[in-house]
């Protein structure tokens, strides 16, 4: 059910999932009577050993890769980090390559990552602009690219408005100017938003590294994985042992690893209907803006172009912290952004990358529904909100 008291409503799916109770009954052996470390030698090690391989071949086959090339890490944030860090530390240690290409609308996990590396380290960074509805053009990519253009980030999906780049294009023509260069550039996306809806084989996608997160896909906080085509230079962050090809050194987290490759094979075995999610969806957006008096959306208009579970708004005299506030109290859990950024007291990145002035992109509203999610949720968000609405713009005098 999904709800987290007797009154709590749950549409933040975008920033957390509930772990789906055939994930959790995979994991809890390994918190009980299997603890043992996959390291040791001795047959409880063995066997979380075992546990741990397995998992990484089911996600290896699901992404269309070799196990070899799937590395576990504890969240999707150390993945990005371990993905930009890893190969343009390679890259400058080689002398192969100083340039980085992004976009604004990165996660910051990439986009604060990007930016220090340019500041601290030497590199050069390139930001491609997105246009008004949160989407890059391919074209302008490859106009950014360099001689000494070693790395682009672009995320698959975005985690505020749900635009969906055009990462294939992108990767095309990534492989059309490696087959020319002496330096190859590699070609990282964050997928951790995508992995519920989209395709995520890597050979058709075109790219050298990606990046995923168990807690967004009805698995356990505290792991993530990065995939690593093989043969792209890459450097650890974390020294110290042997595990994980030498990429990322500590004793595996072998329950949150067990749910990961769970959660993942749940997901695209048991997949949500899409069009169904996109009803839902549908019957939000007209109710909200039908309803609500001021009120716009943010993001993509075609249908092709955006997530089916994330609808992102704007209130014209309402600050978003206080809706968000406000709504929790009417037994509504929603967001106005990126959980990692809840606390910032600054306008949504995404939303002034896409041209939105300061205020509107203060008074935005995330929704983003789940598996979970109920057409009767949706009619008794859509009864509350323009009252809590009303209400906010009185005491604020707007």
């Amino acid at each position: 059910m999904n709800v987290i008291s007797d009154k709590m409503v749950y549409l933040d799916h975008a920033a957390t999932t509930g772990v789906d109770p055939r994930v959790l009954d995979v994991m809890l052996p390994f918190w009980k009577e299997r603890y043992g470390n996959p390291s040791s030698l001795y047959r409880l090690g063995r066997d979380a050993a075992k546990a741990v391989n397995g998992a990484r071949e089911t996600i290896a086959s699901i992404l269309a890769a070799n196990p070899r090339e799937i590395i576990f890490t504890s969240c999707g944030s150390e993945s990005d980090n371990l993905a930009l860090r890893g190969v343009l530390l390679a890259r400058q240690a080689a002398g192969k390559g100083n340039h980085i290409i992004t976009t604004p609308i990165e996660h910051h996990a990439v986009g604060h990552t990007a930016s220090q590396l340019a500041s601290k380290s030497g590199f050069e960074l390139t930001v491609v602009p997105v246009d008004k509805y949160g989407l890059v053009d391919p074209q302008a990519v490859a106009d950014a690219i360099r001689d000494d253009t070693a790395l682009i980030s672009i995320m698959y999906a975005n985690n505020e408005v749900g635009s969906i780049q055009p990462i294939k294009k992108i990767g095309k023509i990534i492989a059309e100017i490696n087959k020319k260069e002496e330096h190859p550039i590699y070609f990282h996306t964050d997928a951790v938003q995508a992995a519920n809806w989209l395709e995520l084989n890597v050979a058709d996608l075109g790219i050298h590294l990606l990046t995923l997160s168990g807690h967004k896909i009805y698995g356990p906080k505290g792991v993530g994985i990065l995939y690593v085509k093989e043969g792209t230079p890459i450097m650890p962050l974390i020294y110290g042992g042997d595990q994980e090809w030498k990429l990322r050194a500590g004793t595996e987290n072998t329950a949150g690893i067990v749910g990961m490759g769970a959660a993942i094979s749940q997901i695209r075995h048991s997949k949500v209907n899409t069009l169904e999610m996109l009803k839902l969806k549908d019957k939000l957006i007209k109710g909200v803006l039908t309803n609500v008096r001021g009120s716009k959306l943010n993001g993509p208009k075609k249908a092709e172009d955006q997530l089916p579970n994330i609808a992102n708004f704007s209130f014209l005299g309402v600050e978003g912290e206080s809706l968000v506030i406000s709504l929790d109290q009417e037994g509504f859990a929603v967001s106005t952004g990126s959980a990692c950024t809840s606390t910032a007291l600054l306008p949504s990145h995404v939303l002034i990358a896409m041209g939105l002035i300061e205020l509107d992109a203060h008074s935005s509203l995330r929704i983003s529904l789940g598996k979970y999610t109920t057409i009767a949720e949706i009619d008794q968000f859509i009864k509350i909100l323009p009252k809590v609405i009303e209400k906010l713009r009185k005491i604020s005098g707007r």
